[in-house]
């Protein structure tokens, strides 16, 4: 009789790290409830196998007492109460503050407890009091997630293998590069090294070299590692270019035919004299019943992205233009950012549009919202429309002339223009006056501008001041965003729970507030903080007050750091800033993505669409955010980068600053003529030993009690200019 053959089942795949992949998810997220099939999704896991071994993980953490069942078949970590989920924040020591919204104040962990960890990631952190102290400090005991994989630095190469030496001072380690690694890097380039692994046994992490940036103190190469360290692309891939090139860009009678008509309206666009993507114009008509129409036309780009597309992709993960001192990086291709969605003059343009019919108190009467087609009859640069403003008088030519004109020579502006621009300065300037007496804070900042030569070399620096016609256009726009996402988010004067993309700004610090109020009574001036009118009308005083003194730009940088950061959500609690109940950004698409995600609920809630799911929207803000972070850190480098550069040459001048910032290391200065901002190092000031004083924020000699105090003008001379670590230090002059 025959043995009969044992049949076997075939084991499905078992899966790596499960227990540190669950765990991590959790972690992440300790106060979220999770079922398996969740958590299957998250980690990528679709076959029933993979299910079956993480069902039968959740049951071995509960056994284990790591995780809780608070629901039929849902869990949640089990809480320890010594163990904390949060982020990193380096200093340049080596040392590191630990963020985590179960403390009220920051905790400090030392360089020999990091663990590995990194600037910005993702930590579980032991926390502890310090030995004898009440103070807090922490372990960091396992990296969650890491902030950044790609490092930009110098290349230092020795026979068989070399180290990247990163730029940022915030990363403490040398990145290990074998010889098999370099990429075709040489010793000396300037590099992009992405991490691949950190073994157990070494102090320096490995590393690969993934892209050669060029030389070192070139301008293109500093240019590009500024982006390459955010993260930031300077290039579309090819696939993505050639869906732009690929599009269909024709205005067809029967896309008109969908849309309202209104090229016959007389429109025009104001912007910077440099700009090449236009996403506003303006169109103004006097009605038969004396009232006026003012029409917001914005670029209709999300005619021209399909949702499922490669150009739909790009444009989300970069979430925005990033506009550096030498130039522009684009968040959509230039062929649509400067072309086919650019509202440039005397072509006819798809457009999305909030038109408004106002009286001459410029109060809403009515109000309509949809897709159209204008025409621009002419583009104006700031410059050009100040001077309509200026010399402008009603049924009156207006002569631009030569010097400021963006036109071959000067021309004669029409009479139906400057009655146009004119009336629409007279409305602009009532609803600023009524949203600066309902609250809004107006922080008209100098801007720094550098005039460059064709190689991008700093010839000069010039400041850029916001003018009458500037607050023209920021109004109108201003108005386009507050009452879009008030048609949206109200209904029969109630909030709706329509999903939306909302731009709010939560009310400023107390704590900061009252920091501030302490530094700027050393010079004289003072915020009111008893309400929240009066302390946004008494720092709108301020501003003015402090406008054009040598103490201005450090006021005003204290007094922005006293607000909250603006960002995207889904969730409105209004913008404190702005003194807005109601705001969104709808205004810009051809460079915010939120702006595109605006265009596309406000049409599908005119097309009696049902509200979508928010939890998809919010992940999408947030990234939005996020971007919006990095590019802005990278458009300050660039300025940094471009001060230090213009310094280079002005080596030997004596400079009059002010102290912008006083540390235990030393005090920040900046040049008053120039903005350019240096530091002077404590151990550099030789005719006393120097003490930081927190209160008085200011050195202070210990044997002539000399005191170096926040806001004090100094004289100074550049000491030394780092174009790699964007540093500038400088000389104390008595």
């Amino acid at each position: 009789m025959s043995k009969k053959k044992k049949i076997y089942k075939k084991k499905g795949k078992v899966l790596k790290d499960l227990t540190r992949n669950l765990l991590k998810v959790f972690s992440a997220n300790p106060s979220k409830n999770f079922n398996y099939k969740q958590l299957a999704t998250k980690l990528g896991y679709t076959d029933a196998n993979a299910r079956g071994q993480v069902i039968k993980k959740l049951e071995d953490l509960k056994g284990q007492g790591k995780l809780e069942e608070v629901d039929r078949g849902k869990y949640r970590l089990v809480p320890d109460k010594n163990y904390h989920i949060g982020t990193l924040d380096l200093t340049s020591n080596g040392n590191a503050y630990f963020i985590c919204e179960d403390f009220e104040s920051d905790v400090f962990i030392p360089a020999i407890n990091m663990n590995r960890g990194l600037h910005q990631d993702t930590v579980k952190v032991y926390v502890y009091n310090k030995r004898r102290s009440a103070k807090k400090e922490g372990d960091v005991v396992e990296i969650i997630e890491r902030a950044k994989s790609n490092f930009v630095g110098v290349l230092q190469l020795s026979k068989n293998f070399g180290f990247v030496v990163p730029d940022n001072n915030k990363m403490y380690a040398d990145i290990f590069i074998s010889k098999d690694n370099l990429d075709g890097a040489v010793d000396g380039d300037k590099v992009i090294a992405t991490l691949t692994d950190w073994p157990e046994n070494s102090k320096n992490p490995f590393g690969k070299i993934t892209q050669v940036l060029g030389k070192p103190g070139e301008h293109n190469t500093e240019i590009h590692s500024i982006l390459a360290e955010y993260g930031l692309p300077y290039e579309f891939p090819a696939h993505v270019e050639k869906e732009a090139q690929d599009l269909d860009t024709r205005i067809t009678e029967e896309e008109i035919a969908k849309r309202r008509d209104m090229r016959g309206d007389l429109t025009f666009t104001i912007d910077p004299k440099d700009a090449k993507d236009f996403d506003d114009a303006l169109s103004f008509k006097i009605l038969e019943n004396g009232n006026y129409e003012v029409g917001v036309h914005i670029a209709d780009v999300s005619h021209y992205i399909p949702l499922d597309s490669e150009l739909e992709r790009e444009a989300y993960e970069r979430a925005t233009s990033v506009y550096l001192v030498d130039r522009v990086v684009p968040m959509l291709p230039e062929m649509l950012s400067n072309g086919v969605c650019s509202l440039r003059p005397h072509e006819e343009k798809l457009t999305f549009s909030a038109v408004f019919e106002l009286n001459e108190k410029a109060q809403i009467v009515n109000d309509w919202y949809g897709r159209t087609v204008t025409y621009s009859d002419q583009r104006f640069a700031y410059e050009e429309a100040q001077v309509i403003i200026e010399e402008g008088k009603e049924n009156t030519k207006i002569t631009i002339p030569e010097e400021i004109s963006i036109q071959n020579g000067s021309y004669e502006v029409s009479e139906d223009i400057v009655n146009a621009v004119l009336k629409m300065d007279t409305l602009a300037k009532i609803m600023r006056k009524k949203r600066l007496k309902d609250g809004a804070i107006t922080f008209d900042r100098v801007e720094v501008k550098f005039n460059l030569d064709e190689e991008a070399n700093p010839l000069g620096v010039f400041f850029k001041e916001s003018k009458d016609a500037n607050k023209l256009i920021e109004e109108f726009m201003l108005l386009a965003n507050k009452k879009v996402s008030e048609f949206i988010g109200k209904k029969k004067g109630r909030p709706s729970n329509d999903t939306f993309i909302y731009r709010v700004h939560d009310e400023p610090n107390v704590d900061k507030l009252q920091a501030l109020q302490g530094i700027i009574h050393k010079f004289g001036y003072s915020i009111d903080l008893k309400s929240r009118k009066s302390t946004s009308d008494s720092l709108n005083k301020l501003l003015v007050d402090v406008h054009g003194k040598g103490e201005s730009n450090m006021i005003e940088t204290l007094a922005i750091r006293t607000m909250s950061k603006a960002e995207y959500t889904t969730n409105n609690i209004g913008h404190y800033g702005l003194a807005f109940e109601y705001y969104s950004h709808f205004t810009s698409p051809i460079r915010r993505y939120p702006d595109v995600m605006a265009h596309r609920l406000l049409q599908h809630y005119l097309d009696g669409g049902k509200s979508p799911k928010q939890e998809e929207y919010e992940e999408k803000c947030k990234h939005a955010s996020e971007m919006e972070y990095l590019a802005t850190k990278a458009e300050r480098d660039s300025i940094k980068y471009m001060q230090i550069k213009y310094m280079q040459d002005h080596q030997d001048q004596e400079f009059l600053g002010v102290i912008s910032g006083v540390t235990e290391w030393g005090i920040y200065v900046e040049i008053i003529e120039n903005k350019c901002e240096g530091m002077v190092r404590t151990r550099d000031i030789k005719d006393d030993y120097y003490i930081f004083d927190e209160k008085q924020m200011a050195l202070v000699g210990q044997s002539t009690k000399n005191m170096y105090q926040l806001g004090m003008e100094v004289n100074v001379k550049v000491k030394n200019t780092d174009l790699d670590r964007k540093h500038l230090d400088f000389t104390l002059l008595t």
